[in-house]
């Protein structure tokens, strides 16, 4: 089956089908496979003690490198990308306090740019996708600081919500309470088209000295919850596709790509946080 979310889908990598590692072809038993264990052994079935006294004094075979992504590879590289990605915020916050909106805007262009790069690149490059997280964070870093300057305390308040929203996706995509079928894709990818569109049309009617009135009241609230949602729509996506591409057999530095669409998911859930908080808190 195909991913159906497109940053995990570049190169087929995530599309090979669902047998592990022999991608559904049935597996050749050996010949003389379910004999005895000692039938097989190079030394015969009559050992000695010198024999055994070897076999047992070798070393134990470790964990078998599949070469093959598994969970643990997905965490350590997103752990890894959300590191880069705070530190990049820790030094736009606390180093440069004064580089202002106008740094933060070049910042989330590079980071747009690269993040296109790394999306249509059929081979994934860490180094790419680290830098990526350094940009962004950079611009978030500088975003949030002028947010909590106005509203105090509402940089913690979008980290605790997007950490809410990334565990009650999670607890519902692995108790089976959302399943990511075509239907649901189709009908998701819709709602998004259309909030990416209405956004469009509300940056060119600012452009312009009108208002669609998206940034407060009970429609920026409402716009600000989609917002949210279609975040959570995303990560649905991102579990389902790297779920998939463990089960496909994916080779292991694909885990890079799946750690940059989580991050892209948890960067668009952070920034409809921040803006609906602030929608919320209005004047205060």
């Amino acid at each position: 089956m195909r991913s159906s979310n497109p940053v995990f889908s570049r190169d087929g990598s995530f599309t090979r089908g669902t047998g592990y590692a022999g991608f559904g072809t049935p597996r050749q038993q050996p010949a003389g496979y379910g004999r005895q264990p000692w039938a097989q052994h190079p030394y015969g079935s009559r050992l000695t003690a010198d024999q055994l006294e070897q076999l047992y004094q070798a070393p134990s075979a470790g964990p078998l490198d599949t070469g093959r992504m598994t969970m643990d590879d997905v965490v350590a590289r997103t752990g890894l990308t959300l590191l880069t990605l705070l530190a990049a915020g820790a030094v736009a916050w606390f180093a440069l306090p004064e580089a202002g909106l106008t740094v933060a805007l070049a910042a989330a262009l590079g980071a747009f740019a690269v993040g296109l790069v790394i999306s249509f690149r059929r081979s994934v490059s860490p180094p790419l996708i680290l830098l990526y997280a350094a940009l962004e964070g950079f611009f978030l870093g500088a975003v949030t600081h002028v947010f909590n300057t106005v509203w105090p305390g509402i940089a913690i308040q979008a980290v605790l919500g997007t950490a809410a929203v990334f565990a009650g996706m999670l607890i519902a995509y692995r108790s089976g309470r959302i399943r990511v079928t075509a239907r649901y894709t189709r009908i998701g990818s819709a709602v998004a088209i259309g909030f990416l569109l209405l956004m469009l049309l509300n940056v060119v009617a600012s452009m312009f000295g009108a208002s669609m009135g998206l940034n407060s009241g009970p429609l920026g609230i409402l716009v600000g919850i989609v917002g949210v949602g279609l975040g959570a729509f995303f990560l649905s996506l991102d579990f389902a596709s790297i779920e998939e591409a463990i089960r496909g057999g994916a080779p292991q530095r694909e885990s890079w790509r799946a750690a940059f669409g989580l991050t892209l998911s948890l960067v668009w859930i952070y920034l409809e946080m921040l803006r609906l908080i602030a929608i919320l808190r209005g004047d205060d």
